[in-house]
């Protein structure tokens, strides 16, 4: 199933979904969006215009996903080459079963990675049990630091020796820099983007270097009596008023640098403040926060959140949202009751909709509803509809995942 508004950028369908533990992400400014005097003149321009309209607008600090390596699993192909995908966002991984055909393969460029970290995932089957996640946040975070502190240098074009033992642990890695929401809006919202790209394209050799491109997140949320949570967006919001969404936000690097004991502005932060493990923890407990926050849903009625992806959203040119899985203990009554008492984002949305496990994977263009989902919604259930991470054989195939290398080269 194709849609303009939406395409996936890479699925974990191979492992059912990936855990925390098989995520890994590389920090680097030679992530972050490229620039000139110009264009900044004119994100200024476009920045001062919102506030002056709507004055509550903040200017947050962002993830910049700028590309991925996707380890081979042997369960798949073990010998296959790693394929390019050629999309509006940077990155390579292996041709997997099941792979969906996207509405926007025919787009021309793309910049290779130049490494892949591939290895052997320990058994894991946590993602049903409840996790009190930012309330035991700052006590996993002291525990990981040790790690963290062995990690590679942000700037380092090779992954060191003391990383190795993280390395052999991750099937997934986020190259990851910084933006933020004023760049985002004055890039990727912008009315010349089409100039921005061939302006990127022409100068970086990279359609997307110019672009904010923050990286999302959104949550498939299912309850204890199989129905999948979804939510009509307020009118008030910046984008998709009135549409159908999941629950999601954005992982905060801020969050990040409170956490490691750095107190800083937004605009101060930078990659070096910030280590690795501790931001895959922000990404991944960012979507339980969300779900928090909108649904109104206790952090220690969640599961373990499980990546299924990462989804394109083709209305701001591109913008990536990493779409997860959570389940929850509470059942849709249950859950229905604490949405309307109000959570600390009840603002952002006016009625909470259920569909069972089978509406969900049924969904497609034909359908009533879909016109009434907006293009994050719509990505989240394109990748569970692929990846199905509920099932029993995705419990088994996250547990005894053991991928094998495959080595990218630049062209």
């Amino acid at each position: 199933m194709t849609d303009s508004e939406v395409s996936v950028l890479l699925h974990c369908a191979a492992w059912r979904g990936l855990l925390q533990s098989q995520v890994q992400v590389e920090l680097s400014e030679r992530f972050n969006r490229q620039t000139d005097p110009s264009l900044e003149h004119q994100i200024e321009e476009v920045w001062t215009e919102r506030v002056s309209k709507e004055p509550w607008l903040f200017n947050g600090s962002k993830f910049r996903l700028h590309s991925f390596c996707l380890a081979s699993s042997s369960s798949v192909s073990p010998k296959h080459p790693p394929c390019t995908h050629h999309m509006p966002l940077l990155g390579c991984a292996e041709q997997q079963e099941g792979e969906l055909k996207h509405s926007r393969q025919k787009m021309e460029n793309l910049c290779i990675n130049d490494s892949l970290h591939d290895a052997v995932q320990s058994s894991l089957d946590k993602r049903n049990r409840p996790v009190n996640h930012r309330e035991n946040e700052d006590s996993a975070l002291s525990q990981v630091s040790s790690i963290c502190s062995e990690s590679k240098s942000v700037a380092a074009e090779r992954p060191s020796k003391n990383t190795a033992d993280q390395e052999e642990a991750a099937l997934l890695t986020l190259r990851l820099g910084l933006t933020c929401y004023k760049d985002y809006l004055g890039t990727n919202w912008s009315c010349q983007v089409a100039e921005l790209r061939q302006r990127g394209e022409e100068q970086f050799g990279d359609p997307l270097a110019l672009l904010a491109q923050p990286l999302g997140v959104g949550g498939v949320l299912c309850t204890d009596d199989g129905q999948v949570v979804l939510i009509r967006r307020s009118q008030r919001v910046a984008e998709a008023g009135g549409l159908l969404d999941i629950p999601g936000g954005h992982p905060e690097p801020k969050a990040v640098c409170e956490r490691l004991g750095r107190l800083v502005c937004e605009e101060q932060i930078s990659v070096d403040m910030m280590q690795q493990r501790p931001v895959v923890s922000e990404l991944f407990s960012s979507v339980c926060a969300e779900i928090r926050d909108e649904v109104n849903i206790p952090l220690s009625s969640l599961g373990e959140p499980v990546l299924m992806g990462v989804a394109l959203n083709h209305t701001s040119a591109g913008r990536p949202s990493a779409e997860f899985y959570v389940s929850c203990l509470l059942t849709s009554d249950e859950v229905r009751t604490l949405y309307w008492k109000g959570g600390a984002e009840a603002s952002e949305s006016t009625e909470i909709i259920f569909l069972s496990r089978a509406e969900v994977l049924q969904l497609d263009r034909s359908s009533p509803l879909w016109s009434e989902l907006c293009p994050s919604a719509k990505g989240a259930v394109l990748l569970y509809q692929t990846v199905k991470p509920d099932s029993e054989r995705g419990r088994r195939r996250r547990c005894n995942a053991q991928p094998t290398t495959a080595e990218n080269t630049p062209t």
